[in-house]
């Protein structure tokens, strides 16, 4: 996929990525954030699902990626678990973390809210999914750009 990190700055993407990193250590659960100009489908959950397949993140061992898919210019976002969360929390389970993250939206503060919400979701996760010992980080923390 082409980078365009021009939404965020440098200073901002490494919040970012210390935030993925600081939620992992909570949960077993792997976090990634992708960020692109506009929704191709029109739908951000479809769109996100469709970068969650070209990100293989279904590749990790309990099926407990988290996807954080933002496509600023259409001011759309989407927040999306492997079928491994999906199969043991409620429906609704991403709500709060996207009323959070939706609060520092509308500031259009969002880097703090992809950090924010990023921490929430460790917290979540960390209930189904405890950080263990012998835990390998199986997907990489960086951001990804389309």
């Amino acid at each position: 996929m082409p980078t365009d990190s021009i939404f965020f700055g440098e200073e901002e993407q490494k919040q970012i990525i210390a935030a993925i990193r600081e939620a992992e250590k909570q949960t077993s659960g792997e976090i990634k954030v992708h960020i692109e100009k506009k929704c191709a489908s029109g739908d951000a959950l479809e769109r996100a699902k469709e970068v969650f397949g070209l990100l293989k993140m279904y590749v990790t061992q309990e099926q407990n990626g988290v996807l954080f898919y933002l496509a600023y210019e259409d001011r759309k976002f989407a927040v999306i678990g492997d079928k491994g969360i999906n199969e043991k929390v409620p429906a609704d389970f991403w709500n709060s973390t996207k009323d959070l993250m939706r609060t520092y939206f509308s500031q259009s503060k969002y880097a703090e809210g992809l950090c924010a919400g990023i921490e929430e979701a460790g917290i979540q996760l960390k209930t189904h999914f405890p950080y263990r010992s012998d835990d390998v980080n199986e997907l990489p923390d960086d951001i990804s750009f389309g």
